[in-house]
């Protein structure tokens, strides 16, 4: 078995499990435990990546990091077609990728850190506030009729974008961003999905 996955427990890692089960490819899972005390990942996974970062996959001995480049290693190399845009969709689905990451992640990550905080995170507050409003409206008024972030199908920027949405709607704003709601609820459904929350564990509620 060529592929492993070096998988956190609570953490952006499931997306990658469950698009691993959505290609039908076989795969092996280190699982790793955060400290419950400070919720940082243990120090066994600096012996992989010196950050101690996780998702990180082995494939053939190679590690590659950052959920993003993972997705699209694997829909590029180790897909006949599933999860791959459509060639005149590819500029927009690289920008999808990168916005999971890049601009969804930052309020919500302030948000976990300054939660931690008490009263010292007022002032901070309501910026975060509205920059997670706006991003996940923004994510909302985006998707497709067809309940996908670009085509009609699913795709890595779906798998990408999954995390936040699924933090939108466990933060109690699925009544506010229905569409979004229903996204999270069609990715949870699918037997994949299920099959990689068996084998990776519990997350975020979910």
């Amino acid at each position: 078995m060529s592929l492993i996955v070096h998988h956190l427990n609570n953490s952006r890692s499931q997306r990658i499990l469950w698009l691993l089960e959505e290609l039908g490819l076989p795969y092996e899972i280190r699982h790793y435990q955060r400290d419950a005390v400070t919720n940082l990942a243990p120090p066994e996974l600096r012996a992989v990546h010196p950050l101690g970062k996780s998702p990180l996959l082995e494939d053939g001995g190679v590690v590659i990091e950052e959920s993003g480049a993972i997705v699209q290693h694997l829909i590029d190399t180790h897909s006949t077609g599933a999860f791959r845009p459509a060639p005149a969709d590819a500029l927009r689905h690289l920008q999808w990728m990168h916005f999971a990451e890049g601009s969804a992640m930052t309020p919500i990550l302030l948000r976990l850190y300054t939660s931690r905080l008490g009263n010292a995170a007022a002032p901070l507050e309501p910026r975060i506030t509205e920059q997670l409003e706006s991003h996940f409206a923004y994510m909302e008024d985006q998707l497709r009729p067809s309940g996908h972030f670009i085509g009609d199908d699913w795709t890595g920027a779906d798998v990408m974008l999954s995390f936040p949405a699924e933090i939108a709607i466990m933060q109690g704003m699925g009544e506010h961003l229905p569409k979004l709601a229903a996204f999270v609820a069609a990715i949870h459904a699918r037997p994949a999905w299920q099959r990689a929350r068996a084998k990776g564990g519990a997350y975020y509620g979910y």
